[in-house]
């Protein structure tokens, strides 16, 4: 008898605040499960790196220890442009070979693995980002948006990144009613150019807003440094914590449960 199981991955961090942003969300997960009565589903979050005794292979390990068969596997990052999530994939067999060379090896399972997809453009997330930054807008037909993302020195991983963001911040002008959205990357450096461009050369005030899994490096430090001596609104908030974002998780396991008939 197959036995579903999700595993939620997302990186890792020496910051014991990041990691307990996902265990918060991960908790609020299971509560949603609980409550559509989805009986006996087994979660755990895993992380890439930097996290001891909670590694992916750990997470594989006490998944299958309590009977999983199948496992559902969320990568939790915010764009299909994350190298780590292509090497992710090919260390969980999904995948041949990796689109760029990794340290990373084949993970040891016994369970039919299946590959869920990153944040990308969905429509929970653009509200997730506008909550974020909705406080600061007093002049929505005067207001730009301008979301920041990592981005990828890669040409292919890059144009996911485009892909992603840009589909993203379509969503969130739609939903905030501000005149524009638009977005920069830090690699390649383009966020100074496309705030200078909206806030200098068309007047408009500009909001910026991170799309980052939790606050660290790059929103206290990376933006605001690109960012010095121009004008723009900023809070500085990432994603986390949110609820949207454990109502996104949940639409994937549902999907997941649908198609092969679990429920």
């Amino acid at each position: 008898m197959n036995k579903p199981g999700v595993l939620i991955i997302s990186h890792g961090s020496r910051e014991s605040s990041w990691v307990t942003l996902v265990d918060e969300a991960v908790t609020q997960l299971e509560e949603q499960i609980k409550q559509q009565q989805l009986k006996n589903l087994q979660v755990e979050a895993s992380f890439l790196e930097l996290v001891e005794g909670r590694l992916i292979q750990d997470g594989i390990r006490r998944l299958e220890e309590q009977g999983v068969t199948d496992i559902f596997v969320i990568p939790l990052f915010v764009s299909s442009g994350s190298t780590h999530v292509d090497e992710i994939a090919y260390a969980l067999g999904v995948k041949e070979q990796p689109e760029l060379e990794t340290d990373l090896e084949r993970f040891d399972f016994r369970a039919h693995i299946h590959y869920g997809k990153p944040v990308d453009d969905d429509a929970e997330v653009a509200q997730m980002i506008w909550d974020k930054v909705k406080h600061l807008s007093a002049r929505p037909d005067r207001e730009v948006i301008v979301i920041v993302g990592h981005g990828s020195r890669y040409d292919w991983f890059r144009q996911r990144w485009v892909h992603g963001i840009s589909s993203l911040a379509e969503r969130v002008q739609h939903i905030s009613g501000v005149a524009y959205a638009d977005y920069g990357l830090l690699n390649p450096e383009s966020v100074r150019e496309r705030v200078e461009y909206w806030s200098q050369e068309r007047g408009y005030t500009v909001i910026v807003a991170p799309l980052f899994l939790s606050e660290g490096y790059f929103l206290n430090t990376a933006i605001p440094d690109r960012l010095r001596g121009l004008s723009y609104q900023y809070a500085g908030k990432a994603l986390l914590p949110h609820p949207f974002l454990p109502k996104w998780t949940l639409k994937q396991i549902r999907s997941f449960l649908n198609e092969r008939q679990y429920d």
